[in-house]
């Protein structure tokens, strides 16, 4: 995947952002922090938006409040998901999670500024350090925390590679939580390692559309060779999750409280940016969700709403 501005080119991985600067060349490869580095908060870009953004909406397509959030997800997470408070405190026990892997590790792409004979400064972070391969980590185990801090010990959720799914199970496993996991069928044949992974962190792995929710069952009513969608799947663990007392519902991305737990990255970043005495004029990431996105672009629209 590739970015352009001003004739400056940034190759991004998946699982990296890059950071795009054009001027003059620096040599420092690595940028490292110290553990005492990890964000204290969450940044909450809401706060700094000229206004909310619109409630999520229902299966009928109607807004929904903090009410009817409660069925499926602790109060500490629904406070987050309609907070506007710039900053949200990240609890010691999350941090302490996050010091296995975090601060990840930022690079300065020397080589490749090079092989593109460009002046720009290109920079990425590597959230692939993480247990999970990815950086799905940095929410799942803010949820799983906050789920078992509300006494929750079962959680149910989707996943498509399987990337939000290894996540989840790896977090549930640290807080003592039962995770299943509706796993888009089409993926969880052809990717039996990231179903593997899932399992060895105890997570119940299900093929979707599946027998077990009344929306599989009419996914495969309708066609029993049906490879499944995220949408199909997503619909089986929160019917799931709303049926069942002892269950919540965990999600890896779209909503506000994702969002925010995903800016650890960004404000990682901005503080390698100081350490190297640069600061990047745009910041490209992967958007499939937002959570990379988000997590890595919106410290740095912070320093824009407040006129730096």
């Amino acid at each position: 995947m590739c970015a352009r501005r001003g004739g400056s080119l940034a190759t991004v991985a998946r699982d990296g952002q890059a950071f795009i600067i054009d001027g003059y060349s620096m040599q420092q490869v690595k940028i490292p922090l110290d553990e005492s580095d990890i964000p204290e908060n969450w940044y909450n870009v809401v706060a700094d938006m000229p206004q909310a953004p619109a409630p999520p909406l229902g299966p009928e397509g109607k807004p929904i409040g903090p009410e009817a959030l409660s069925a499926i997800f602790p109060g500490a997470i629904i406070e987050q998901e309609v907070s506007r408070e710039r900053w949200i405190p990240i609890p010691e026990p999350v941090r302490e999670i996050y010091r296995q892997w975090r601060p990840s590790p930022m690079y300065r792409a020397l080589r490749l500024e090079q092989a593109l004979g460009t002046p720009a400064r290109i920079y990425y972070k590597y959230e692939g350090v993480s247990p999970a391969g990815s950086h799905k980590p940095n929410t799942a185990v803010a949820q799983a925390y906050f789920n078992h801090m509300a006494g929750v010990h079962r959680l149910a959720t989707e996943t498509g590679a399987g990337q939000w799914g290894s996540a989840l199970a790896l977090a549930g496993r640290m807080f003592g939580i039962e995770v299943r996991v509706y796993m888009v069928r089409v993926s969880y044949e052809q990717k039996p390692f990231r179903r593997s992974m899932m399992e060895a962190w105890v997570a119940e792995v299900i093929a979707s559309p599946s027998t077990k929710t009344n929306s599989g069952r009419n996914v495969l009513a309708r066609d029993p060779g049906s490879p499944g969608s995220l949408g199909i799947a997503i619909s089986e663990a929160v019917e799931e999750a709303a049926g069942r007392k002892d269950t919540n519902y965990a999600l890896g991305s779209v909503l506000n409280h994702v969002l925010l737990h995903q800016t650890v990255i960004g404000l990682e970043a901005k503080k390698q940016f100081a350490k190297a005495g640069d600061y990047p004029d745009v910041v490209i990431a992967c958007c499939g969700g937002g959570s990379n996105f988000g997590g890595s672009a919106f410290p740095f629209f912070a320093d824009k709403a407040s006129g730096r």
